[in-house]
């Protein structure tokens, strides 16, 4: 089979196009670099069946030359991180709703199939839990720019389901706090890979608030297969599914287990939202999936606990840090 990948220097984006490489598949991977970085894709550098774009989505005749080329779309691509939301609002609309509706069109036009990376944070705070792919989705209000994320991801699901209606195959897979090697340590990454970067230089681990929070973190290698089958399964077209982890853990006792596990003697401190994300922000208490269309139509259950995720999180950054 013939892939693309937008996104291909992101975190999850480029785990898939070595996993797509390895089974066999030809891929191309698109990234304009601005997020992505290229050293995630080192082991892809002179492989026959990859090759990397660098070029942004938003570019159409590079776009379309490739969709031309492939059989199917993972679409990857987007503006990410809680910290790049509150910042640039604008910036976040205009990729993951203007480019991306270019995308979709283009994809059916020319009769490809598109697996669409969508988010839990589309569910808002809705306090259904755990959230089911139909729950209702809760906002605050368009003066906390914190929601532009999860509207602009909302936004870009009703367009991928309005083409499906046309005849374009799709899927859209809501990812729910993916960690794992390669993950941004920085501000602007997931918390996991934050607290690693923290403890391993010899930092306090910075909880948000009082840490009771909860959230359910899903070790990459679980990721990637959930979403190859989403890929590969007929059945799963014109459908949503969450993919996660069913363990519920607060960041608090995240930054404990992270702790337990290392064997390093760090220190945990509190900070107040306001202080690292500014006034625009507004957290979610609770984000749990229900992932029972997963496992039947996807076959899709986590096999990997926490604590051995972190394990070999811990240790890959460990040679890094």
């Amino acid at each position: 089979m013939k892939y693309l990948v937008t996104g291909a220097a992101g975190f999850i984006g480029s785990h898939l196009c070595k996993e797509l490489v390895t089974r066999g598949n030809k891929v191309w991977g698109l990234d304009n670099l601005s997020q992505g970085k290229i050293e995630r894709l080192q082991e892809l550098e002179d492989h026959p069946d990859f090759q990397f774009i660098d070029s942004c989505i938003s570019d159409d005749e590079v776009l379309e030359e490739l969709i031309n080329k492939v059989d199917i779309i993972y679409h990857m691509a987007a503006v990410v991180g809680v910290k790049r939301y509150v910042e640039k609002p604008e910036r976040v609309i205009d990729v993951n709703v203007r480019f991306t509706s270019r995308l979709f069109e283009l994809a059916y036009q020319l009769d490809k199939k598109v697996i669409f990376a969508s988010t839990s944070e589309v569910y808002g705070k809705n306090n259904s839990i755990p959230f089911s792919e139909d729950d209702n989705r809760i906002y605050g209000p368009s003066t906390t720019d914190r929601w532009s994320y999860a509207i602009s991801k909302s936004a870009a699901e009703h367009l991928c389901l309005g083409y499906v209606k046309k005849g374009l195959k799709a899927v859209i897979i809501r990812y729910f706090n993916v960690y794992g090697p390669y993950a941004d340590t920085s501000a602007y990454g997931g918390v996991v890979t934050r607290f690693v970067n923290q403890l391993l230089t010899n930092k306090p681990m910075t909880v948000h608030n009082d840490g009771s929070q909860t959230r359910c973190f899903t070790y990459i290698d679980d990721i990637i297969k959930g979403t190859i089958e989403a890929g590969s399964r007929p059945e799963a077209e014109g459908k949503v599914f969450n993919l996660g982890h069913h363990r519920e853990t607060s960041i608090l006792e995240l930054a404990e287990t992270i702790l337990k596990v290392s064997g390093i003697n760090g220190d945990i401190v509190f900070q107040p939202y306001k202080e690292f994300y500014g006034n625009s922000y507004e957290d979610i208490t609770r984000r749990v999936p229900d992932l029972s269309e997963a496992r039947k139509i996807l076959d899709y259950d986590p096999e990997i606990t926490l604590e051995d995720g972190l394990k070999k999180t811990l240790n890959w950054y460990k040679d890094r840090v």
